[in-house]
């Protein structure tokens, strides 16, 4: 950082380089591009950080993010009670609404279970997803599936198969996202792993 930015400066530097995928060089970058656009990124972005910190909060029901409680998903009646898909963070869940594929109910478990990084079952949405899954069971409301949207690493396949031990006896399906060949992907450009899953999730052509 430069010694004459002066305290403020040098402060948002260091806030700009806490976030995913930018270092200090970019933050630097990042801080000078906002202080030469002072009024058409400066002061609007500050502004919509402030409104964000005051009216933003977790859906009491999925753990999303939103100014409504319980969050516009939730509280949107065309959709389906009966399909819950889980995700890791909210990330996860915005891209499953950019494919507008899923019109069921999410839950958001806030990250995934973890020895190496000390994060339990205790720490995660685990009790609040098994309640949901077992509340109107046996009326027109319960759910019928759910849909595990983890990653496809260790730590997401470890807390997968946690969920489906928990979800185990409660009457509802489980399943998860297929692995495979991507839309448009060249076998040539995948890795292993990738491939491995594709050939274990092939089907009739």
């Amino acid at each position: 950082m430069a010694a004459s930015a002066g305290p403020e400066i040098e402060r948002l530097i260091s806030l700009l380089a806490k976030l995913p995928g930018l270092g200090p060089r970019s933050a630097r970058r990042a801080a000078l591009q906002l202080l030469k656009k002072r009024e058409q990124l400066l002061v609007p972005l500050a502004a919509a950080m402030a409104e964000t910190a005051e009216k933003v909060s977790s859906c009491s029901v999925c753990g999303a993010p939103d100014t409504r409680n319980p969050c516009s998903i939730c509280s949107d009646p065309n959709r389906d009670n009966g399909l819950i898909c889980v995700v890791e963070e909210a990330g996860a869940l915005w891209a499953m609404e950019r494919s507008g594929a899923f019109r069921g109910k999410y839950h958001v478990m806030g990250g995934l279970l973890s020895a190496l990084d000390g994060v339990g079952p205790d720490d995660l949405r685990v009790a609040e997803l098994v309640g949901r899954a077992r509340s109107g069971v046996g009326t027109d409301g319960a759910v019928r599936e759910v849909v595990l949207a983890l990653p496809a690493t260790v730590d997401g396949q470890t807390t997968a198969h946690y969920l489906a031990e928990r979800l185990a006896g409660s009457g509802v399906e489980v399943t998860s996202l297929a692995r495979g060949v991507p839309v448009g992907g060249d076998l040539d450009w995948l890795d292993d792993g990738t491939i491995v899953q594709a050939l274990r999730a092939r089907r009739p052509a």
